[in-house]
């Protein structure tokens, strides 16, 4: 119960409490309203289908869900009324159930036409009880919906932006490492740990993704969000470029793994060349982080300082890169051996800093927000004339006002 209540704002706590509640309360408007004989447990059940982690998802999946259930309770009352209980015609209940979940486009929740049915089947077997059934699936499903509008779901856009600071803070402690142990002999198995490592961002990348998508669904059509849109939009695209960012480093680290088993008796890399690239993976690591803080910051006065500290990270990353490549070269003019991991090196950091680049961030979000208008357009073109006109008029009003 104690770590219950520390986790309390966590998506998998906050639906439990949100579920329960609003299957008790529909479980007592039907109580209230059909009486206790038999009890009325398809309300709650529906409820408990209805009522999700956001309102988005209340908003487009409840009523699929309410759809699946009331077409598994008429299905399965026919069936009650006609043949009753069997093995073949369960059987027979499921197949018709499936089909009609198609039929009524149910969607995911098909199966849910079948389970409805099943659980109507085994309880109401006489035909006077249909009426009470479908009345208890209706309630059901109209305090769930209620519940969602009244007591609104959370919004998730700051844990999600929690999550993605910390991806990029394992990207930072990954490439400070891979500065660190990139000078003096090493050893394959080290160099294989920090390829782990890097795999495991793409884990990391996935459970992040998972939380931007309940993130951006807490966001749509919630009247506490303003600017949801944007939001959306910023730590979408930002989550991108990570993703893309990490799958550079599990190749940089490929590259250095590989390095590491032609050189088993002797440096990767001159010291003065070692030095030169733990300095460039300094900068990339503090570019990455000030990244994550940019895109998950709210307050535009921290949102400058992180872009301010980013360009400077950059710019010195740059720097340092030049200097890399000048020395790599004569590197390889001495010693051609393996020149072309050395030049896989500096093509993955030169896309580390393509990527992060300020001025490439802000033409993909124009080009992100240009692509979401002209998609509200295409679905609902009557509506955003009716939004033209009606911004039209007010700048009209206000117009005439001054």
């Amino acid at each position: 119960m104690v770590k219950f209540v520390q986790r309390r704002n966590e998506p998998v706590v906050v639906q439990t409490v949100r579920s329960a509640t609003a299957a008790t309360l529909a479980y007592v408007a039907a109580l209230w309203l059909l009486g206790s004989r038999p009890p009325p447990l398809l309300a709650p059940l529906t409820a408990l289908l209805v009522v999700q982690v956001t309102l988005y998802a209340t908003l487009t999946s409840g009523i699929r869900r309410v759809n699946a259930v009331v077409a598994g309770v008429l299905i399965a009352v026919g069936f009650s009324a006609l043949v009753g209980l069997s093995w073949w015609s369960l059987g027979l209940l499921i197949i018709s159930a499936l089909v009609l979940g198609h039929v009524v486009r149910a969607g995911e929740f098909v199966p849910e036409v079948a389970i409805s049915a099943m659980l109507v089947l085994g309880v109401s077997h006489a035909t006077e009880l249909a009426l009470s059934r479908v009345l208890e699936t209706v309630i059901g499903a109209v305090v769930g919906l209620l519940f969602n509008m009244v007591f609104l779901p959370p919004v998730w856009v700051e844990s999600a932006g929690e999550e993605i600071e910390d991806l990029a803070g394992r990207m930072r402690r990954l490439l400070l490492d891979l500065g660190e142990e990139i000078s003096g002999h090493h050893p394959v198995e080290r160099a294989a740990e920090r390829l782990h490592e890097a795999r495991r961002l793409d884990h990391d990348v996935v459970e992040v993704d998972a939380s931007l998508v309940r993130a951006e669904e807490s966001v749509r059509l919630n009247p506490r969000v303003r600017e949801g849109l944007l939001s959306r939009i910023v730590l979408r695209t930002g989550l991108d470029t990570l993703e893309i960012c990490a799958v550079v480093l599990r190749v940089t680290a490929r590259s250095i793994t590989d390095l590491a088993r032609q050189r088993t008796e002797e440096k990767l890399f001159p010291d003065e060349v070692s030095g030169a690239l733990r300095e460039l993976f300094a900068h990339l690591a503090g570019a990455v982080e000030s990244y994550g803080v940019l895109i998950t910051t709210q307050v535009s006065a921290s949102a400058e300082e992180a872009e301010a500290f980013l360009a400077t990270e950059l710019s010195a990353a740059r720097t340092s890169r030049d200097h890399v490549a000048h020395l790599l070269l004569a590197t390889v003019q001495e010693h051609p051996r393996q020149w072309q991991l050395h030049g896989a090196l500096l093509a993955d950091i030169d896309r580390v800093l393509d990527e992060l680049d300020t001025e490439k961030r802000a033409l993909r979000l124009a080009e992100e927000l240009d692509r979401c208008a002209t998609e509200r357009q295409d679905r609902h073109p009557r509506l955003d004339r009716w939004r033209q006109a009606v911004r039209s008029r007010v700048r009209v009003l206000r117009g005439a006002g001054g």
